[in-house]
């Protein structure tokens, strides 16, 4: 068993503060009056409509267009994915078709004390701009930097369908594309110039799907097709309809959501936390001495994790808007923590009680716990990844991987506050993975070779 040297301890507990520290102050810098975040605090952290407040608003076709079921279903498309651009999950969307309505309620802008809702409405109302375009790359303008060949006004209809597309007798799903008589021509030339290459198709300067060519198309009529399921099917068509929408949508009225009940909730959150942890931190400094001292470092590590995940503080995870039900996340994933330090520590303590040595039972006891720890915080992944992936946007990475299973069937879905809930659920148990399993132990075996801390009671065994 290889040792682990005696400054590891101060190493690891350094690390862990520095990015606690980081992770809730963050770095700004100022340049006149502009605010620059280069490290991402707690500060950036979007809150929903639960907590923070928003807006109710109600948009419907401008210029009295009358708009049918799959034209508003579009549109309502256009917005779902505008307020995904931006990481703001927790919104209520509901298009009325008897109505020709769609009834939106989205939270404030986070951090931004002169928000203009009016401004927010307008931009998530103004009509999409779609392209066709050659090739998948993107120019230094964020537009499409191959030739366009089609925009929204070519476009006729684009239809989810279910049927047999090639010899095979493949059933699969697709989308049925009609193009107006202004973009057949062009679109004949492009299909028959480009067989076995791309043709991407982007909305507000983002692609949503890079369909092959197959075949030279000369009557304006295309499947898009590429292991769709219904529900890629749809939310496809969907965009490519809302990009095609020959109206904007506009509002006559709208209401401001008063946060006083959000922020009240989570202040009495907070403080219970808070309280809870302090109880927790003496409980476990008392009966596990040496081991409830590490475990709070890692605890507190572990709070700093799914800070940052919220903030956007890494690069490769983007800021995440915390509801409610995240933070009931957070409070449960802390729990799973609090549980697998416990489990860990009575295996010491046992291991100790056996006879083995300081540095045996400290390896054997974590040895001994990773089992139980293991199975349960797999568990709480299996949830929160079926949470994430049922009842996320269909383009997230949990949606993809549960499209093949009875999960399909669930359509595609944003409720908001249970893929938050999931979120901070899965990001908890990695985070407990990490600081409980791989950081306290190397804390924990650090310390133990420390000569004031040679002395079996202070992990939990019997005074001498």
């Amino acid at each position: 068993m290889k040792k682990v040297g005696k400054p590891v301890f101060f190493v690891v507990v350094a690390l862990i503060a520095a990015f606690a520290t980081l992770s809730y102050t963050g770095i700004y810098t100022q340049f006149g009056d502009i605010t620059t975040a280069r490290i991402k605090g707690v500060q950036e952290i979007r809150l929903g409509v639960d907590i923070q407040g928003g807006v109710d608003v109600t948009f419907f076709p401008a210029d009295d267009y009358d708009a049918d079921s799959y034209e508003m279903a579009a549109a309502a498309a256009v917005i779902s994915q505008r307020l995904l651009l931006q990481n703001i999950t927790d919104y209520e969307l509901f298009p009325d078709f008897d109505r020709n309505r769609i009834i939106l309620r989205f939270p404030w802008q986070a951090g931004e004390a002169d928000f203009n809702p009016v401004r927010a409405i307008e931009e998530l109302g103004a009509t999409a701009m779609l392209a066709f375009a050659e090739g998948m790359e993107m120019g230094e303008d964020g537009l499409p930097a191959g030739a366009i060949i089609l925009t929204g006004a070519d476009v006729q209809s684009a239809r989810a369908s279910t049927g047999q597309i090639d010899q095979l007798g493949t059933i699969e799903s697709f989308v049925e594309l009609t193009l107006r008589e202004s973009g057949r021509v062009a679109f004949a030339e492009a299909t028959g110039r480009l067989i076995g290459q791309p043709i991407s198709i982007w909305m507000d300067d983002r692609m949503i799907s890079a369909p092959t060519v197959q075949a030279h198309i000369t009557d304006g009529t295309a499947i898009i097709s590429g292991g769709f399921t219904p529900a890629d099917a749809t939310a496809l068509a969907n965009q490519i309809m809302g990009g095609a929408l020959p109206f904007s949508l506009e509002t006559d009225n709208y209401n401001t959501i008063s946060p006083t009940l959000g922020m009240g909730a989570l202040q009495a959150m907070l403080l219970a936390g808070m309280i809870a942890f302090g109880f927790i931190s003496i409980f476990m400094l008392l009966w596990y001495r040496a081991s409830g001292f590490v475990a709070i470092i890692g605890l507190v590590g572990q709070l700093a994790i799914m800070i940052a995940a919220l903030t956007g503080f890494f690069p490769f995870i983007p800021a995440f808007t915390l509801t409610l039900p995240g933070i009931a996340g957070i409070i449960l994933s802390v729990g799973m923590g609090v549980d697998a330090n416990i489990i860990t520590a009575e295996r010491i303590r046992e291991e100790l009680a056996s006879g083995k040595t300081l540095d045996g039972a400290v390896a054997t006891g974590y040895k001994r716990a990773f089992a139980a720890i293991f199975d349960g915080n797999i568990t709480l992944i299996i949830v929160a990844v079926i949470l994430m992936g049922s009842f996320g946007p269909p383009t997230n990475p949990f949606a993809q991987l549960l499209s093949w299973t009875i999960f399909r069937g669930f359509g595609p879905t944003t409720a908001g506050a249970i893929y938050s809930f999931g979120y901070t659920l899965l990001i908890g148990v990695i985070a407990n993975f990490v600081m409980g399993i791989f950081a306290c132990r190397l804390m924990q075996r650090s310390l133990c070779r420390l000569s004031l801390m040679r002395k079996p009671w202070l992990f939990g065994g019997e005074r001498a």
